[in-house]
């Protein structure tokens, strides 16, 4: 009975937003007054308050959560969007963007892999070194400057955005999952790796699945082609990110599995597509030369922005660490006690602003009108700003209250032996409310780890041919299942929607998302139960 009340919020929003199209900004606002008044009178009556909260006044607790929730929203994932809108914003401006777009399409005459580059490729890239939401936010920007239609741009973004969330962030999410799920609190790096390399083994049919999805929404007639390029570049995905798994950790999979993926896409181009004609939507483009200071003129704001994440990265390991020591902000929040902790220069908003600044600046703008550009971006952002920072909110007060892990609780209650196959819903679940992969591992990460211990899972088993603890595969699947709730988080739709200039179609965003969300928990689940009691 518990669980049913504190899903109330979750469900409230799914409603508010797909079944009575509430434009998102409202439905948050609308939900995280509800969940507010959950946490006033509910939770304390129910008892899920975490004894740590016991003699904390729930006024006080119910405050700083909001509180808590605003600070994280802006700081860095408002602070993201903004920055990436800003950037191609400014390649519109100077009208760079149309020479970009000449060459995606001179890269490929066909659109489905002109698609695929963008989603998929670029899209991992992006997610796999920044993540917080550029995977969505400059594909889409990109897609809708060569003429596709804003809602295809969102969904297919959304639907890309995926396989790489695990190890978006240069890994973030995967390596806070195994030091939740170790013993010591800190996992080792052979533990890293195995937590890892499970997820990419949970994960294995969505390498291919995914990009035939993504083709097909593309082109539904060239079915067998669709089919050859997905084993094609799928093949060249898994076993890149496997190895890199496997033998270095969480930190390079998304980054260097993409890089891959374009690599066998152009080979893939190049060997069996003929590309007489460059066009796209229908539209034949004249073919155009460009020089050398041309290309580098117009790919200068995306170019640096790779350039300063890639720099201030765990690969970078000595800039990564100045970076992450210098200028931060980090206290304590009254009465939660939660830390909040800012690196102003180490966080990826800085790197896409200070991208976008000199790269707007090489393509000829001055510093004042960059300024006005941002300036503009920001108030047409107004309502994206306020749908984030409602969900945010949201998320750290079920949070804080008890109703999130209430919720995971009774689904393992009511699953008993068959839990493994729900267990990828948990991390979805977590990453809906929270909108991040690495925060539904902080929720459930720890959860699953007890779910495996209470069902008797505690030793070493061999998984599709990869030994290693039957926890950690079990605790690998919060990791998996929080990548299909991407699909439907509302702030990765909120990105979707300011991207591509859709306010108000949030609902029809996630009706859209749903079915492949619902295909992806299911796969996800059926892989898990498979690896732990069949293969």
């Amino acid at each position: 009975m518990t669980a049913l009340v504190s899903v109330i919020p979750i469900v409230l929003l799914i409603v508010l937003m797909m079944g009575f199209k509430v434009s998102g900004y409202k439905s948050a606002i609308v939900t995280l007054v509800v969940t507010i008044l959950l946490a006033l009178f509910a939770a304390p009556a129910m008892g899920i308050i975490p004894e740590k909260y016991a003699d904390v006044s729930i006024g006080g607790i119910t405050l700083w959560s909001v509180v808590e929730g605003f600070l994280k929203a802006c700081f860095p994932i408002i602070l993201i969007i903004i920055c990436a809108i800003f950037s191609y914003n400014i390649l519109c401006e100077t009208k760079e963007i149309e020479t970009i777009k000449t060459q995606f399409i001179q890269m490929t005459s066909d659109k489905g892999l002109l698609v695929l580059l963008l989603t998929w490729g670029l899209g991992g890239v992006l997610e796999g070194m920044a993540g917080f939401g550029t995977a969505v936010a400059i594909p889409a920007a990109i897609l809708i400057g060569l003429g596709f239609k804003p809602m295809f741009s969102a969904v297919i973004c959304l639907v890309a955005n995926t396989v790489a969330v695990g190890f978006g962030a240069v890994g973030l999410p995967a390596t806070t999952l195994a030091n939740q799920v170790a013993a010591s609190g800190a996992a080792t790096p052979a533990e890293l790796c195995e937590v890892a390399t499970f997820i990419i083994l949970q994960l294995s049919l969505m390498f291919f699945i995914t990009p035939f999805l993504i083709l097909m929404m593309t082109d539904r007639k060239k079915i067998l082609k669709n089919l050859s390029i997905a084993l094609f570049v799928g093949i060249f995905s898994i076993t890149v990110q496997f190895c890199c798994a496997h033998f270095i950790g969480p930190e390079t999979p998304a980054i260097l599995g993409s890089v891959a993926a374009i690599i066998a896409m152009l080979l893939y181009n190049k060997l069996f597509l003929k590309n007489n004609e460059a066009e796209v939507n229908g539209v034949k483009v004249e073919k155009k030369k460009f020089g050398t200071a041309k290309t580098l003129k117009a790919w200068s704001v995306y170019a640096l922005i790779i350039f300063f994440i890639l720099i201030s990265s765990k690969i970078v390991p000595p800039v990564n660490e100045l970076l992450n020591n210098t200028l931060v902000t980090k206290f304590d929040l009254p009465v939660t006690g939660n830390a909040f902790k800012f690196g102003w220069l180490s966080n990826a908003g800085l790197m896409i602003f200070l991208g976008a600044v000199i790269g707007g600046l090489i393509q000829g703008l001055s510093f004042g009108r960059l300024m006005k550009i941002l300036a503009k971006t920001t108030i047409n952002l107004q309502k994206t700003v306020v749908t984030i920072c409602c969900l945010v909110a949201m998320a750290m007060l079920m949070n804080n209250t008890g109703m999130t892990n209430d919720i995971a609780k009774g689904l393992v209650e009511l699953t008993g032996s068959v839990f493994p196959f729900f267990a990828p819903l948990i991390g979805s679940i977590g990453t809906f409310v929270t909108g991040s992969a690495t925060n539904a591992n902080i929720l459930f990460g720890k959860l699953q780890a007890t779910a495996a211990h209470d069902l008797g899972l505690v030793n070493q088993g061999t998984f599709f041919g990869v030994s290693g603890s039957e926890t950690n595969w079990l605790a690998a699947a919060n990791c998996a299942g929080s990548e299909g709730g991407k699909l439907l988080s509302p702030q990765s739709i909120a990105i979707a929607t300011a991207a591509c200039d859709m306010e108000g179609q949030d609902g029809e965003i996630m009706r859209k998302t749903m079915p492949f969300a619902i295909f992806w928990i299911l796969m996800n689940g059926l892989m898990v139960f498979l690896g732990l009691h069949v293969i």
